[in-house]
């Protein structure tokens, strides 16, 4: 199978998508847009569905590549990290929910189409930065009660809630810095809750 010409048969997917919907998007439709007959389109996918299926694959490998690329940038902090990962999930969801009201549906985890698509996302985000917690809280210190793995869970939640807010790309720079900071702040209040006040070693 050509790349290439697979290439061409989703982007044209996506085209119809964005006029038609999933659900009026016909194998024709795909055909016409990329000036093919319906039976050149069957040597690349299966059906109408396939197409779909292999388009969500498609952005959300991409998003996934993305993010990958950014939590393992040992070179940048661990807050630039973290907003890296995140960034590629709001970046794939504002352009999805830009193109028009159709290319949402693409987003949908409760869809027999794309919900299992959307849930390997999501948990392979959740796997990027519960290791970059890991390693964050291995050198600062960990919160009483947030462990790496809640830490990211945290994190997802405040993406999820940024996707609707009306400057979302220019928030989450703000937003991730301030959660990394407030769990480094709570380890090292923890910290220091832990050893007591100046002196009381000493003392004892």
């Amino acid at each position: 199978m050509g790349t290439d010409r697979l290439d061409e048969v989703l982007d044209a997917t996506y085209d119809c998508l964005t006029r038609y919907g999933v659900r009026r998007t016909t194998m024709d439709d795909i055909a016409g847009t990329m000036g093919v007959s319906r039976s050149a389109v069957y040597q690349y996918v299966r059906s109408k569905d396939d197409a779909f299926r292999r388009l969500a694959g498609r952005l959300h490998d991409q998003a996934l590549a993305r993010a990958r690329r950014a939590a393992a940038d040992t070179g940048t902090p661990y807050a630039a990290r973290i907003q890296g990962v995140l960034a590629a999930r709001l970046d794939l969801v504002l352009q999805l929910s830009g193109d028009s009201p159709h290319t949402a549906e693409l987003l949908d985890d409760r869809t027999r189409l794309f919900g299992g698509i959307c849930s390997a996302f999501t948990a392979d985000l959740r796997r990027l930065l519960t290791g970059l917690f890991t390693g964050l809280f291995t050198e600062a210190g960990t919160v009483a009660g947030v462990g790496p793995a809640e830490a990211a869970d945290i994190c997802i939640a405040l993406v999820a809630g940024l996707e609707n807010a009306t400057d979302a790309q220019h928030l989450l720079p703000p937003a991730t810095d301030a959660l990394v900071a407030g769990l480094l702040g709570a380890a090292r209040l923890g910290a220091e809750a832990t050893a007591g006040p100046p002196g009381a070693r000493a003392a004892r």
